[in-house]
């Protein structure tokens, strides 16, 4: 067994992952850490051993951790890495940051983020998956973004470095991301909240908010998302596939897909990970089979399954 650093910050063997994931399944990581600080980080990254695998985890709202668990050690910031700071039209914010919260200051601030406010996650899952939606995406704002590299150096990447596509980016093998700084244009503040208001309310009324999801399970096969207009097309939409394909409501043990949108994966209270895992793939293959199209996913899926 690998020798594992002894930080300042908790370091937890074995730690069951379901609790900090928001479809609560989940198996054991080796080791869960949650850094001090940046130094506390910097220095156990330094001193991990190579060959130890690192898994940085936001607040797990779109990720599916396989009932067998993480063979790594899964780092989650926490205090120390939440905060926001406006400087003009710059917005910095910690990668543990939650998104609405970063909108709703930047909004008090007059800086236009609004899209980040029905987004759920962190600021680094929003930056690590490209996240967007109403027609906006991260890669739109951001200026930079600071990592802490697998070695333990702190590194700063522009939205070039970054390589954004849609629900993707390139970020090394291993770093962790601790901050990003966005740049929005300007616009009153009661417009501004009264715009994501309208989103919240647009929200509440098509989609699942009340019940265990991880928001959408797939991406759209024409590769965009809603921009939630009033001309949006939904010809491509992923919802509309797998309405089309008789899906909405379909079950695998606790694990369903939403009636409300046919697009959101719920836990209706037992499920486990294989469930969920399964419906979504029972899904792509009946969608594959009515259309032809390959749904790919958006949640991401890690870990190992249970063993026989």
């Amino acid at each position: 067994m690998a020798m594992i650093p002894s930080p300042r910050g908790p370091l937890t063997q074995g730690r069951l992952l379901d609790s900090l994931t928001w479809l609560r399944v989940g198996g054991p990581a080796d080791y869960l850490f949650q850094p001090a600080d940046l130094e506390d980080l910097q220095d156990f990254l330094r001193q991990l051993p190579s060959d130890v695998a690192v898994f940085p985890m936001g607040v797990g709202s779109n990720l599916i951790v396989r009932d067998g668990g993480l063979r790594a050690v899964v780092i989650r910031l926490g205090r120390g890495f939440n905060g926001t700071s406006i400087d003009g039209n710059r917005v910095t914010a910690g990668a543990a940051a939650l998104d609405a919260h970063v909108a709703r200051k930047a909004a008090d601030a007059g800086v236009d983020l609004t899209f980040l406010r029905t987004i759920p996650g962190s600021i680094g899952g929003a930056v690590r998956m490209n996240a967007g939606c109403y027609g906006s995406y991260m890669a739109d704002v951001l200026v930079s973004a600071t990592i802490v590299t697998r070695d333990g150096e702190v590194q700063d990447l522009t939205a070039s470095d970054l390589n954004f596509r849609y629900r993707q980016s390139n970020l090394p093998a291993g770093a962790v991301l601790v901050e990003a700084v966005m740049e929005g244009p300007s616009a009153p503040a009661d417009e501004l909240h009264a715009r994501m208001d309208a989103q919240l309310k647009k929200r509440d009324e098509t989609q699942p908010t009340k019940d265990r999801s991880a928001g959408s399970t797939f991406r759209n096969p024409a590769g965009f998302s809603s921009t939630g207009r009033a001309d949006d097309t939904h010809d491509l939409k992923a919802w509309k596939v797998i309405d089309d394909a008789g899906m909405r409501g379909a079950r695998r043990g606790g694990a369903q897909m939403s009636e409300k949108h046919p697009n959101f994966l719920i836990n209706t209270g037992d499920a486990t990970a294989a469930d969920l895992e399964g419906l979504g793939e029972d899904v792509r293959k009946k969608v594959y089979e009515t259309s032809g199209i390959t749904l790919e996913w958006e949640i991401m899926r890690v870990g190992d399954p249970l063993k026989e």
